[in-house]
């Protein structure tokens, strides 16, 4: 029991990354009749109730005080409101290749970060695996595209800020992991996401003149909804908010990676796209770093030095 409590954050970490790959084909569907912030208003409040469903029928238990709310707003804030927000208007000034390749040098910032503020250091051999993995990201997402189209100065400026929240939500949570549970955390995230961009998407609507018609995409889209609010938030938020509270920052964000690993894989198998060399070279260098990051970790090559040491005293001893 005791093994495999050790090993569920990693578990944990690809269940994170299988939910999020499949979601870019939920989301490239919605976005074809929802806005940028109508979908993500819809997302976050079909995550509200289906966490509000579960503490009904007594499945989680949330214990919350209205000052939880407050000590965790800084970490709502950066995520999920502060790098969407700047992801989706990222994107939308600037292109989608170009965009990702921003996303993926995120692991960088946060090995930087974490050392600053956690005193986390990853050592040398480490960073050499985070690169690696940052690299085989851009790699694929580069020769995809063969040239980077659409890029303008204000794009790159909200990819940069989506880049600094995605790597200061690794830091907060890691923090917020001391005082407050995965699900609490998880709870806090999900309504402040549901309370800003449902009031960014009505705003929208109020102001075309097209209020009545907020709820009408529910009839025709309930499934990327459902995906994106339950699996895509709740449960995928929950397991990188319990990874993150069981292994460094580092550790855990270079599991964000491994999303381009199965985008490309849930293309192939669900929509008949094409695999060529290079996205074979860059998800090997991608695979490898998480493997490697994670197995030079210094918690990890500590425990496997104490276990040798051990078994040498218990060799010892039996001579």
């Amino acid at each position: 029991m005791s093994k495999l409590m050790q090993y569920l954050p990693y578990l944990a970490g690809i269940g994170v990354a299988l939910t999020w790959g499949f979601s870019f084909m939920f989301t490239r569907g919605a976005l074809d009749y929802l806005s940028p912030f109508h979908l993500l208003g819809m997302r976050f409040a079909t995550a509200v109730l289906a966490m509000a469903l579960l503490r009904v029928f007594g499945l989680i238990n949330i214990k919350i005080a209205p000052a939880d709310y407050l000590n965790l707003l800084p970490l709502a804030f950066f995520q999920p409101v502060l790098y969407f927000a700047s992801e989706t208007t990222g994107i939308l000034l600037t292109s989608s290749s170009y965009a990702g390749m921003m996303i993926a040098i995120i692991p960088i910032f946060v090995a930087i970060f974490a050392a600053i503020f956690l005193r986390e250091y990853p050592n040398r051999i480490q960073f050499l695996f985070i690169i690696a993995s940052v690299g085989g990201a851009i790699f694929i997402i580069y020769m995809d595209t063969q040239s980077i189209a659409g890029v303008n100065s204000l794009g790159t400026v909200f990819l940069l800020a989506a880049v600094i929240a995605g790597a200061s939500f690794n830091i907060f949570s890691r923090k917020a992991s001391v005082k407050h549970p995965p699900i609490r955390t998880t709870w806090i995230m999900m309504v402040f996401g549901a309370v800003v961009f449902n009031a960014i998407a009505l705003a929208e609507h109020y102001s075309a003149g097209n209020l009545d018609g907020y709820l009408v995409p529910l009839a025709n889209q309930w499934l990327p909804i459902l995906y994106l609010g339950v699996f895509s938030s709740v449960v995928a938020f929950f397991l990188y908010n319990f990874v993150l509270s069981k292994i460094t920052a580092t550790q855990g964000s270079v599991f964000a990676n491994m999303v381009t690993v199965v985008a490309i894989f849930a293309g192939v198998v669900f929509r008949e796209e094409i695999v060529y060399w290079y996205h074979l070279v860059g998800t090997a260098a991608i695979l490898t770093g998480v493997w490697g990051t994670n197995r030079f970790a210094p918690a990890v090559m500590e425990r496997k030095r104490q276990k040798k040491l051990a078994a040498q005293t218990i060799a010892g001893i039996g001579d």
